[in-house]
């Protein structure tokens, strides 16, 4: 298995397996987001149940009141496996406080792994590891209806422009989880686990901090994104002082992005903290049409592949123009597309943005389009792979999904060989191995 797919797709098992990949990697100046790729082996039947106990609160399940609470923002029997149609991006499921306790040592372990293993590294966390999905769920719903709500109420003053940016959300200490406004009908229990995952969000910001690592939250369904987005952003308002330590991840193939990087980007000029986001295209489409379609609400994704593209270059676009303006924002370029590359590599040169700058990072995963990778890092921009790692058998789950968006792979790689061996074979016959005749 080592020598097949997993040595391919995954670093190692442990964070001293995988420290000879990043040293070799490294020297074609090749960084690292580190990733610990671990996933429960569930069956869909327990992994519905658990998102649907989850992401139900007492006081629903008890009055049953779930119904009051807008459509997306409720949990749904069909879509509670939420790995469904996901094929690229690991997920966790609540068990308890104590897993998510778990979940956080084993990202502080992968903080310690990427500071003594690579300079200037980036680790991977998600906020669905580190607490019950249901506080995501419903301050996802309050946040979008506020948002609604000052929209509004700046259209009628002709400030439609400026609405969002006047919606203040102050999470005022985060160590203590104390959040305002709170969320109503929380139990006292419900209370302390919104507060344990705001705890932990600053335990692991702390440690980066400390260690020098960059902490990469990733993004995850439309349901949660509001409030990950938010939770992510006071994180960088207390980190990002005079650096950016905590990175967003936008979704492009959202109808919204682009509202959502003008309006964070705004927000960090006007407060005076480093703007630090990975854009992606984004990896839930498949799932979030079909629950879209199926329980009745208005499909988030835009229509269409192209539609995407435009909207990642116009997000990008917006960003590096705010590192020639201001120097104080920074955005990885996470794709495996060879044209969004050469666009960024175009307008960097065109704004005047030195790669010694470090402010545009490029990333792709491991195993995937090394032909972007390392020509980017041989020539001296700043470029990561993500890094999977974890033991055999923990990391099968996320290996057959990325055997499913590979099942490609094999017969391009054998492809590449047989014109390799073919070359080699011509090149001996006529004496000229290693002499190219051209």
């Amino acid at each position: 298995m080592k020598m097949t797919f997993y040595g391919q797709f995954v670093a190692g098992e442990d964070q001293e397996a995988i420290k000879p990949l990043i040293r070799r990697n490294q020297a074609f100046g090749v960084g690292a987001v580190l990733d610990y790729s671990v996933e429960e082996d569930l069956s869909a039947e327990e992994a519905e149940r658990k998102e649907l106990d989850s992401c139900t609160s007492a006081a629903e399940k008890e009055m049953g009141g779930a119904e009051q609470r807008e459509k997306q923002y409720r949990a749904h029997r069909g879509f509670g496996d939420r790995r469904g149609g996901v094929i690229s991006a690991r997920t966790y499921f609540y068990a308890d406080e104590a897993k998510c306790d778990q979940h956080m040592e084993t990202f502080l372990r992968c903080i310690d792994a990427s500071s003594g293993s690579s300079e200037d590294g980036f680790s991977a966390i998600k906020l669905t590891a580190l607490g019950r999905p249901q506080f995501l769920l419903q301050f996802s719903e309050v946040l979008v209806k506020w948002r609604r709500f000052f929209n509004q109420m700046a259209a009628e003053q002709g400030q439609a422009g400026r609405a969002a940016l006047e919606m203040k959300l102050e999470v005022e200490k985060l160590q203590t989880g104390q959040l305002e406004p709170l969320l109503s009908r929380f139990t006292e229990e419900e209370d302390l686990q919104m507060k344990r995952m705001l705890q932990r969000m600053d335990v692991l910001a702390k440690r980066a901090t400390e260690k020098g690592v960059r902490l990469m939250v990733d993004a995850e369904q439309s349901y949660f994104q509001p409030a990950i987005s938010r939770l992510t952003l006071e994180m960088q308002r207390r980190f990002n002082r005079d650096r950016a330590i905590i990175f967003n991840t936008y979704q492009c193939y959202l109808k919204e992005a682009y509202d959502n990087v003008t309006v964070d980007v705004e927000l960090s000029r006007r407060e005076g903290w480093h703007f630090g986001t990975k854009l992606v295209r984004g990896a839930y489409m498949e799932q979030e049409r079909e629950r879209a379609a199926q329980i009745g609400y208005e499909d988030p994704i835009n229509p269409t592949y192209e539609k995407t593209n435009e909207m990642y270059h116009r997000c990008l676009d917006y960003i590096l123009e705010e590192i020639k303006h201001s120097r104080k924002a920074n955005v990885m370029v996470a794709s495996h597309n060879e044209d969004t590359v050469k666009f960024t590599l175009r307008r960097m040169m065109e704004l005047g943005i030195h790669p010694s700058e470090k402010k545009v990072y490029f990333g792709q995963l491991l195993g995937m389009c090394d032909q972007i990778t390392f020509p980017l890092g041989q020539a001296g921009f700043p470029v990561y792979k993500y890094v999977p790692y974890g033991p055999v058998k923990e990391v099968l789950p996320y290996l057959s999904r990325r055997a499913q968006e590979n099942r490609g792979f094999v017969q391009r790689a054998n492809r590449e060989r047989d014109l390799l061996w073919r070359e080699v074979k011509r090149r001996l016959l006529a004496g000229s191995l290693f002499s190219p005749e051209h």
